[in-house]
Parts: structure tokens; sequence; C-alpha cells
């Protein structure tokens, strides 16, 4: 186990080095001035040329990546042009909120789809069976910016059930920082009324954003749960007068659960891109919508900083897949 993790990490040293590279030229050449959106509009040439020498933008860009590299391997991710704070001060203060809505957002959905899948197998040939896969590939054709749009429209506005944007209601404080999910944080110091309330603002962008994993999770559930049912320990089990949900539940969601982990780990990572129009959407405040605004501004550095977050949270999403393979099915061996 520690020779795979230690393999693995080796590998993934070189993914996110090249994902580097790539971000940090492509970057670099979309058309933008930096240095006179930091000086102002206003500026004279020569103050604009200042800043450009200040932040090392003169230099080629071979040069400029070089120098980027070597302050990234001493934990220098650089200063933003935007916000002028460090952008490892940025990411730890915006990653919180994109991480709770992320896990609302896989938990909901896979929750949702094997429950979906369960039912659809354990009523093989009825009417429930086809609602499903109608619903699993309806929600699966839906994209998130649409659900978003339609979910505020008629939930939040015309029905008011649920609040329309924001992380926190109107006067409601944040709770104590100890993990930065609130939902958690809220837990944890006994404050149930925010926890309420971040609860419903939650549920809208994770329920936009969840709909995805659903419907792929749910097809992929459905085929394997099918296909395992059919297995001679399965007909053992019955034979022994077990109950058909004892059935379901111990001897074959187990073993169907490998090809959903496997969607769960890519869905982690395809959840990157939704993540960023959600967010603006919603006015969550997390590294979706400090991207969009680093992508208006040409701010390179909070650009690289948020596409190397989000390829080390990629890569270790597959690490994570590879070890729940190991745990569900012992005879797997990685060379």
């Amino acid at each position: 186990m520690g020779g795979l993790i230690l393999r693995r990490l080796v590998l993934a040293a070189f993914v996110v080095w090249g994902v580097t590279l790539i971000t940090f030229f492509l970057s670099h050449v979309v058309p933008g001035d930096p240095a006179r959106l930091i000086a102002g509009p206003r500026a004279s040439l020569a103050a604009i040329a200042h800043i450009r020498t200040e932040y090392g933008l003169d230099r080629p860009l071979p040069q400029q990546y070089v120098g980027y590299m070597t302050d990234l391997a001493r934990g220098n991710l650089g200063v933003s042009f935007v916000s002028r704070r460090p952008v490892s001060t940025d990411l730890l203060s915006y990653f919180p909120a994109t991480l709770e809505l992320t896990l609302y957002a896989l938990v909901l959905g896979s929750l949702l789809a094997v429950l979906a899948a369960l039912l659809s197998v354990r009523r093989r040939g009825r009417a429930t069976e086809t609602g499903v896969q109608l619903l699993a590939v309806t929600t699966l054709s839906v994209p998130a910016f649409w659900a978003a749009l339609i979910l505020q429209l008629v939930v939040a506005v015309n029905l008011g059930w649920l609040p329309v944007t924001g992380r926190l209601g109107t006067g409601v404080t944040p709770p104590p920082h100890l993990t930065g999910l609130y939902t958690m944080d809220s837990l944890l110091t006994g404050r149930l009324g925010t926890f309420a309330d971040a609860l419903q603002h939650l549920v809208l962008p994770a329920f936009a954003l969840g709909l995805a994993v659903f419907g792929l999770m749910a097809r992929i559930m459905r085929a394997s749960l099918l296909e395992v049912v059919g297995e001679d320990y399965v007909r053992t089990a019955e034979a022994k007068g077990l109950s058909e949900a004892r059935v379901l539940l111990r001897h074959v969601l187990r073993n169907a659960m490998l090809p959903g982990v496997t969607v769960l780990g890519l869905q982690f990572g395809l959840l990157a891109g939704g993540i960023f129009v959600v967010e603006y959407l919603f006015a969550w405040p997390g590294i979706g919508a400090y991207a969009f605004n680093a992508f208006q501004a040409s701010d390179y550095n909070a650009v690289m900083g948020v596409t190397l977050l989000v390829g080390v949270l990629y890569v270790l999403a597959n690490l994570a897949v590879d070890l729940t393979y190991l745990y569900l099915d012992p005879r797997i061996r990685y060379t």
C-alpha cells in the first residue's frame, strides 16, 4: 500500500507540473495587460512600465515561468494583482466554501443515485425502472447553469421556499472558524440556527451541481447492480432465505460499487467546471467566483493558483479511488 501511494504521488507530481506548464503559457498569451489594470485607466506609461518591472511582467515568458516554479517550490504562489494579497491567502479564504458546496453536491447526487438504482433493480420490468432510467437521462442532459437558473426562478423567486443567493442570510453572523465549512462549524459550536440557515443556502446550488452526478451515477450503478444480481453467490444468499433487502445491501451493493466509485472520482473533477458557473449565479464566495474575477482581470497568479489547486485535488481524488478499489475488492492488485 505504501509503495502504491508513493508511486502515484510521483506520477502526480509530473501531472501537476504539466498543468502548471500549460496553464502558465496559455494564461500569458491571452490578450490583456495586468500592469495597465493595476495602474488604473489614467496611469502614465512610466507608471505602467514601473509596475510591469515590479511584477516581472517585462521578462521573457520562459524566465517568468522559471521564476514562478522557483517560488512554487518554496510554497509561494505569488501575489494577486487584484486583491494585492498572497494567492495562498486568498485560496485559504475562498476554498472552504467551494469544498463545502462540492461535498454536499457529491453526497446528495450519489446517495440519490444509489437509492434510485436499488429501486430500479428491485422493481425490474415495472414502470418504476423506466421512470428511473428516464430521470437519469434527463438530469444527465441538463447543464448546471440551466438547472441553477430554473431552480432560482421556480423554487426561490416564485415559491419563496429557499434563498436565492449567498452563503448566509442577512444579519446572520458566520460561526467561529474551525474548518471553514459553515454547516460543520455551526454544529461543532452548537449554533443550530446558523446551521439551519447555512443548510438552506446550500440546497439549491448543491442540487444544481448534483444533478449531473445523479444522472451518470444512477445509470452506471443500475447496470452494475443488474450484472451482480445474476451472480452465483447472490442466488446462494437468496436460497439461504435471506431477505431481498439484505441481499441487495450486503451482497449486491458492495460488489457493484466499483464502477460507481470510478464515476464518483471523475465527477469530483468534472464538478470543477460546473462550479465556476454555479458559484457565480448563486453569488457563492468560493474559488469559482474568485477564478471568474481573476480571468476577467488577467490575474495570472490567481488563475495559476486556482488551476493548480484544482489539479492537485483531481489527482488526490483519483488516488482515493484506487485505494477505495483495494478496500472494496482485495483481489485487485496494482503494479
